[in-house]
């Protein structure tokens, strides 16, 4: 009976060990089970939806409870496509330069909707003793990357009057940086010139008294480009078309918060770039920089082929591409 009685009770235990493993196991099932998704951009005004969307937690909202949603910040569009390319992230807001010159290397990446258009400016320091595109010649010019959406506006506006970059033969030199430093660089006497996104083109005005050589509405493609658009990967929307399509539903909420509230969206803007950068605006920088941009899902497929035959010409590109495989706005309203 004693002997039959430790069966009995090994057995329980047994049982009592296995029901525990099985809620072990499911419980682990479900953490695994759990996504992440990780949301790429950068501390400009023109990145504003993705600031907005964090914010307001669109992204958590579209996404759900089981999926984790984290972001990453980037200096420049080089940065944020080693990321995405990587998978470091899933998806996110950058300029279309970068996005266009790596998929021209092979590079897994698909533009799905614009964020915003506007916003580039040429402005020049205060020490450079610029005050026309004519003085150009000679001086050097800063932008956040080489063949940087910026930096292509620029060197196909100075085109008509027969300026070029030093890169390709010309006279203009060319460095790149973070635009938050530029202030610091304007004072040093480092550059003369920056093809530079707001708000920095407006603080750079305001802080250092730099003066705009070409605002954004006659820099070239500055009103029709989409200056800045949401990418993803191709492989991401194979794999998981249903979490790209709630993040384009998420930046859709967060453009339309931004119509209808723009001084609560200006607030969440200057907030997030302080955070990222430590560096807070005055309320009339971004007043100013506010006005230049405009927040849109729209894609203009036109012009980012004109664009991209522009980075041709100036050689940031060897070969005229086709975009038809680049732009998948299937998630667009």
């Amino acid at each position: 009976m004693k002997k039959k009685l430790t069966i009995m009770g090994s057995a329980i235990v047994l049982a009592a060990g296995l029901l525990a493993g099985c809620g072990s196991s499911e419980s682990a099932g479900s953490s695994q089970k759990e996504k992440t998704v990780v949301i790429g951009y950068f501390p400009n005004i023109d990145h504003a939806p993705a600031m907005v969307a964090k914010e307001k937690g669109y992204y958590e909202k579209e996404l759900g409870k089981s999926v984790k949603v984290e972001y990453k910040t980037f200096p420049d569009g080089g940065a944020f496509m080693t990321a995405l390319k990587t998978g470091d992230i899933d998806a996110g807001l950058v300029g279309p330069g970068p996005v266009m010159n790596n998929f021209t290397n092979g590079a897994d990446v698909k533009i799905l909707a614009g964020a915003s258009s506007g916003g580039t400016a040429i402005v020049a320091s205060k020490k450079s003793g610029i005050n026309s595109v004519e003085d150009f010649n000679g001086k050097t010019f800063i932008t956040p990357g080489v063949g940087c959406t910026h930096d292509v506006q620029m060197e196909t506006f100075l085109q008509d009057y027969g300026i070029s970059s030093a890169r390709i033969g010309g006279t203009l030199k060319h460095v790149t940086g973070n635009p938050a430093q530029y202030a610091s660089m304007f004072e040093s006497g480092k550059v003369d010139l920056a093809a530079v996104p707001e708000p920095w083109a407006s603080q750079l005005v305001k802080q250092v008294g730099a003066k705009v050589i070409v605002d954004s509405s006659k820099i070239s493609y500055g009103q029709t480009l989409p200056n800045t658009i949401l990418v993803s990967s191709g492989k991401k929307i194979k794999e998981d078309k249903d979490v790209i399509a709630k993040i384009v539903k998420a930046q859709e909420e967060a453009i339309a918060f931004i119509e209808k509230n723009p001084e609560e969206a200006k607030e969440i803007t200057v907030k997030a770039i302080k955070d990222i950068t430590k560096q807070e605006l005055d309320k009339d920088v971004i007043d100013q920089a506010w006005k230049n941009i405009h927040f849109t899902s729209d894609v203009n497929e036109e012009v980012i082929q004109q664009f991209a035959n522009s980075s041709v010409e100036l050689k940031f590109l060897k070969e005229k591409p086709d975009f038809a495989a680049l732009i998948d706005t299937q998630f667009i309203k």
